[in-house]
């Protein structure tokens, strides 16, 4: 898988830890990607999917009132990181298409909802299987000078760059993943 750590340190960025990568590559990394998150989960029950871990660094400024100190568990996060894999593999394949950036892409289940391990299992492998197809709507050749940045002050994303967006944003969650793991068993 690729190494973000880089990226986390601030000593490069995504745009230049995949230059050079193509649609295969991307392939192969959300493969691997999506491989780890299940084995990282393999031995979870549905009680591990709702238990509510500790995590006294709780902050997501985006949650609705009251719920933006609150600890995720295993589902929220299985719908979050899914969520946004999904979106930069929305907004990549149309980059590829030449379709100009008109904005986001995302819808994330409500994590309240998620109360089983095998609708995460389901979950993962439906994600993975709409972000494969995402890229398989990639023309030949895909236009890689169709790019957008985010916001001021930040690099443009290419169409690899977007979906390794994506991947980048998921590996942020595999430690959280394995922290709430380790706090429901034990």
């Amino acid at each position: 898988m690729l190494n973000f750590e880089l990226v986390r340190e601030k000593k490069a960025t995504v745009q230049a830890l995949v230059e050079g990568l193509t649609k295969d590559d991307l392939r192969r990394e959300l493969t691997e990607m999506y491989d780890e998150i299940l084995r990282r989960i393999a031995n979870a029950t549905d009680a591990d999917v709702t238990f509510q871990p500790v995590d006294p660094t709780a902050n997501d400024p985006f949650a609705k009132e009251g719920e933006g100190e609150l600890a995720w568990t295993l589902g929220h996060v299985i719908v979050h990181l899914t969520a946004s894999m999904e979106e930069s593999a929305s907004l990549s394949q149309e980059l590829a298409r030449g379709v100009e950036f008109h904005g986001r892409s995302r819808w994330e289940i409500p994590f309240q909802e998620v109360k089983t391990i095998a609708f995460c299992q389901e979950h993962l492998e439906e994600s993975r299987r709409m972000c494969l197809a995402a890229l398989d709507m990639w023309p030949n050749p895909p236009h890689m000078d169709n790019t957008y940045a985010p916001a001021a002050g930040y690099l443009p994303y290419s169409p690899v760059s977007r979906f390794a967006s994506g991947l980048k944003h998921a590996s942020d969650h595999l430690e959280q993943i394995s922290e709430v793991m380790r706090q429901a068993k034990a």
